[in-house]
């Protein structure tokens, strides 16, 4: 069975792709020519987005921040710069038909022995239309000169700070106020010219041909950037005090700056001006658009880009830091502004320029995922079409405020197959949002967002639109974006979701012990939702509840929209964090655990089943809840020291009073020792350890627990001090279901000699085989379970597998996870490999997440270790709690607050994208909004290229006669 399972199992040995937005993002860039966009971040990551679906990422080896990002003109090449002074090329090279992105060189400037490192400290980057030149300027003044590829440095092309100088005006200010490079620009017109600007605010414009400068543009305002207008006739500078100059290039008038200079917010100090961009349109004014320059007193708080065109004049205020911005270019000559692209801290924002009004274009990609902090996934695969579509209209009644464009960034070519299924993922926030994202492919697309709050009083004012300004407001703001780390309420956060695909039924809990149940409806709905309280705590005396307080219900009618909407309200008392939830639509029954017991809920006749209390009396944490627990840290302490004293103390007295009993003990153990020497003797955990009675797992099942004859539904409950509680369930009859009560019966009560934690529970057919989920036989999409061999129930705790029969619950096999480096259970999930060989055969596994970051596969029924896996860090312990299984062999968890890895462990379904980006042709029509050079160096190169061309052809002709001549020989 192993050598069969091994064949058909594979785990990917890389990550098939990652979700959402990249953490802490540092650089940003565009290819007008490949359509691609590229961001770096802090952590050395570069990552390249194209069409949806076309994604490329990379790693630099140095463990540095990328600073700046810069494709070069009409190839596949980018290079970066990292904050340790390195720069790097990569570029997309095509193999098997498909694009990798890989990094092929790797370069440090060196200065004169000697110099102090300012000399080479690169502060800008200017990739040379031409494609073979980078110019480096740096915090000594210098702008060193690159030929690329092969980052062979050009040292007499160098421009010294000592020649610039030496050519400034001796009116102007002296040399030491020049300082470091701050821009480098090229003239869009004429590529032999370039303007290096100076920190203290000279520009100077300089010929690469004559290595002359051919003028000087004299500001005096510490300089933040440069933009050369697209006629070359003009040169826009913007600076620290909010200020921004236009300065004609080859004018005679440079003096008067104050005439030129316009700050646009003034007359109080105002804030740098970071980055400016002027671009004509194909008829009309052009459009203006600067970053920062607000007032500092009254909005130095803000995040703002302005765009002003013709009367329209709007400040975007964002959510976070502005990275970086470019503009996309549309129109017959590529020359209309169609596309603002901002990258800020925490999201990325794209606006429409064509549109009236200037709305946001939907993202298919890049989407922050922590727009509300995630609090917990669920993840359902192979949704019915009907859910699908439904769901997907009910997402798109939300969305009517986006622009109707197209996605703008269009490169690449996506090569991936349909994804074989749909897929739905579900977060829960910590606003009370669950969000489902389209998980089928490689893009993770938002489709609907479900909101929660409104069912409570909370802080929030629902007529509160963001994206309005007041009228006649100075700056005229208009917010933007949808990063709100805020939640009005922590008690609003989803703690545990389940959605049934095939009823429509949807439940949520939350923090506060509240249990939504939701179902789909395509119209919008008036309702009121009454609460339902459930005492878990059945009248024990002696405890006091020290945590948050319950949320407030709304007792008047609430308008939901179309989508789901909730029609049952479960609230337990004490309102702690609801810790399990699970959910039978066929039965009609939800149930719930919290850290003082659980309970059962009819939500078709909206009664409660049953309750049941697992606190542990001497658990006073459980009564402190989230809010108090910092003042338990001293008591928790001491209970560990008490724990290991009595431990040493009953020790000593075990050796001392049965020494044959540990003789035979000892014995015992070696022997086990020898069968399985990996593992360790498990640790026995004590009974009055904190939280004993959490509920860690809930789990419905149709099987056998009074007799072998007659199977019933049940419910089976595991709790955090290793106990299994396992109650009998009685439905009444189809047609009476409405009216007669539900019951349950408690039946059987487990207590794992080791009192740990269970994780998860399952009961397997006579075949061995997991019972399928609720509907879906009903609905032919599996096999009815067998029910005439007899059932096991397979318990699974954080140290080990253990099989019983049903239903006299005695013990049948085990396998103990627990190894000499202290593994524990964290994660588990029951699992179908298809074959990737024959489309007919597959096999249900464990799949299994420890807290060392190891993911193992466990065969079923068998419970046989199949394969083992190192998947996440395993100091990375929140991504670890976050990772969330698929039924078919696939994971997710949270590599950042931001971002999602996927990981595959079936060999038939991989996700992981397939793409392929072509060499651009320079004279294609890609390029036509390009200015090509003018004059002498423009015809001399096409003579130079058509010549080279010519000698090409005439060589290869030579060489095929050669070859024709020696093979006519061969046959004579």
């Amino acid at each position: 069975m192993r050598q069969l399972v091994k064949i058909h199992f594979f785990i990917s040995s890389r990550p098939t792709v990652e979700h959402g937005f990249p953490h802490q993002p540092s650089a940003l860039s565009y290819s007008p020519t490949l359509q691609l966009l590229s961001i770096g971040t802090r952590s050395g990551a570069i990552k390249l987005y194209g069409a949806p679906g076309v994604e490329f990422m990379g790693l630099h080896d140095e463990n540095a921040a990328v600073t700046q990002v810069h494709f070069l003109p009409h190839q596949v090449e980018l290079v970066t710069l990292l904050d340790d002074n390195s720069l790097h090329m990569w570029t997309l090279k095509a193999h098997k038909g498909l694009s990798e992105l890989l990094e092929i060189g790797r370069f440090t400037l060196t200065g004169p022995p000697g110099a102090l490192p300012s000399v080479t400290r690169v502060t800008a980057v200017l990739a040379h239309s031409s494609g073979e030149l980078l110019l480096l300027g740096t915090e000594g003044g210098h702008v060193f000169i690159v030929e690329v590829p092969g980052f062979r440095e050009l040292e007499e092309r160098n421009i010294s700070l000592d020649q610039v100088a030496s050519s400034v005006p001796e009116d102007y200010i002296g040399r030491r106020n020049l300082e470091h490079v701050e821009a480098l620009q090229e003239n869009p017109v004429n590529p032999n010219q370039i303007v290096i600007g100076y920190g203290r605010g000279l520009m100077v414009i300089w010929d690469l041909e004559k290595q002359c400068a051919l003028q000087h543009i004299p500001a005096t305002q510490q300089l933040e950037s440069v933009w050369w207008t697209e006629d070359g006739g003009y040169i826009l500078s913007s600076h620290s005090d909010g200020s921004y100059c236009r300065w004609m290039v080859g004018g005679e008038d440079e003096n008067e700056e104050e005439e030129k200079s316009d700050i646009p917010y003034g007359h109080f100090p105002c804030k740098a001006i970071s980055k400016i961009v002027q671009l004509p349109t194909e008829e009309g004014p052009p459009f203006l658009l600067f970053s920062g320059g607000m007032p500092r007193a009254s909005y130095g708080d803000r995040h703002c880009i302005t765009v002003i065109h013709s009367k329209t004049h709007i400040a975007l205020d964002f959510t976070s830091r502005i990275i970086d911005f470019f503009v996309i270019r549309d129109g017959p000559q590529h020359t209309d502004p169609s596309a603002l692209v901002v990258l800020v801290e925490e999201e990325l924002v794209v606006i429409d320029l064509q549109t009236e009004g200037w709305p946001v274009i939907q993202t298919p990609y890049l989407v922050p995922l922590h727009s509300s902090a995630i609090t917990c996934s669920h993840h359902v695969s192979a949704i019915p079409l009907k859910l699908w579509e439904r769901v997907t209209a009910a997402g798109d009644l939300q969305k009517t405020h986006y622009s109707k464009k197209p996605w703008p960034i269009t490169g690449g070519q996506n090569l991936a197959p349909d994804p074989p299924q749909r897929d739905l993922l579900l977060t829960g926030h910590e606003d009370g949002t669950v969000r489902f994202w389209d998980a089928s492919g490689v893009c993770l697309y938002p489709m609907y967002k479900l909101s929660t709050a409104g069912v409570f009083h909370t802080d929030a004012d629902p007529n509160d639109n963001m994206n309005q300004g007041t009228e006649g407001e100075w700056p005229p703001f208009r917010k933007v974006g949808c990063f709100d780390p805020y939640s009005d309420d922590p008690r609003l956060g989803v703690q545990k979701i389940h959605l049934c695909k095939y009823s429509g039924y949807l439940t949520v809990a939350g923090t506060a012990g509240q249990i939504l149940v939701l179902e789909l409806n395509d119209e919008a709905a008036e309702q009121t939702v009454e609460a339902k309280v459930v005492d878990l705590l059945q009248g024990q005396e002696g405890f006091r509840w020290k945590g948050h307080t319950r949320l407030d219900v709304r007792e008047e009618p609430v308008l939901f929209p179309p989508g789901f909407q909730p029609f049952a309200l479960v609230q337990c008392q004490p309102p702690a964090v609801v810790t399990a939830l699970t959910l039978h639509s066929e039965w009609k029954l939800v149930a719930f655990g919290t850290s003082h017991g659980f309970g059962l809920y009819d939500y078709q006749q909206k009664n409660n089943v049953l309750i049941k209390c697992t606190l542990n009396p001497s658990d006073q944490l459980a009564m402190e809840g989230p809010l108090s627990r910092v003042k338990s840290i001293k008591k928790s302490l001491r209970q560990s020291f008490r724990r290991i004293r009595r431990s040493r103390v009953s020790l000593r007295k075990h050796h001392v009073n049965n020494a044959a009993k540990v003789v035979l003990q000892l014995s015992a153990e070696l022997a086990e020792m020898e069968l399985a020497p990996v593992q360790r003797k498990i640790e026995a955990r004590s009974s009055d350890d904190s939280f004993t009675g959490l509920v860690r797992t809930l789990y419905f099942a149709d099987t056998f627990l009074s007799d072998s004859s007659h199977n019933s539904p049940s419910l089976w409950a595991g709790t955090n001090g290793g106990c299994v509680f396992a109650y009998m369930l009685r439905l009444p009859p189809v047609e009476n279901r409405a009216d007669e009560p539900v019951t349950a019966q408690q039946a059987k009560e487990i207590q794992l000699m080791h009192r740990a934690p269970v994780v998860g529970i399952a009961v397997l057919d006579g075949h061995g085989a997991p019972l399928p989920e609720p509907l879906e036989v009903a609905h032919d999409l599996a096999r009815s379970p067998d029910m005439h061999g007899s059932h096991h129930l397979l318990v699974i705790s954080e140290e080990q597998f253990k099989v019983f029969t049903l239903p006299k619950v005695s013990a049948k096999m085990k396998l103990k996870l627990t190894a000499t480096d202290g593994s524990r259970v964290r994660r588990v999930g029951v699992a179908w490999f298809g074959s990737s060989r024959s489309e007919d055969y597959g096999e249900s596994g464990l799949v299994v997440l420890t807290n060392q970051g190891d993911l193992h596969v466990v065969s079923l029924p068998a419970v046989k270790m199949q394969v083992q896996y190192p998947c996440i860090r395993r100091e990375d312990v929140s991504g670890i709690a976050s990772c969330v299984f698929t039924k078919h062999g696939q994971g997710f968890y949270l590599i950042s607050p931001s971002e999602f890895e996927r990981f595959s462990l079936s060999a038939r379904y991989l996700v992981e994208p397939r793409c392929l980006v072509e060499v651009p042709l320079r004279s294609g029509s890609s390029n036509q909004h390009r200015p090509q050079p003018d004059g002498a160096s423009s015809a001399l190169s096409i003579v130079l290229r058509t010549t080279l061309v010519t000698v090409m052809f005439c060589f290869v002709a030579e060489v095929l006669q050669e070859i024709q001549k020696s093979l006519e020989g061969d046959q004579s």
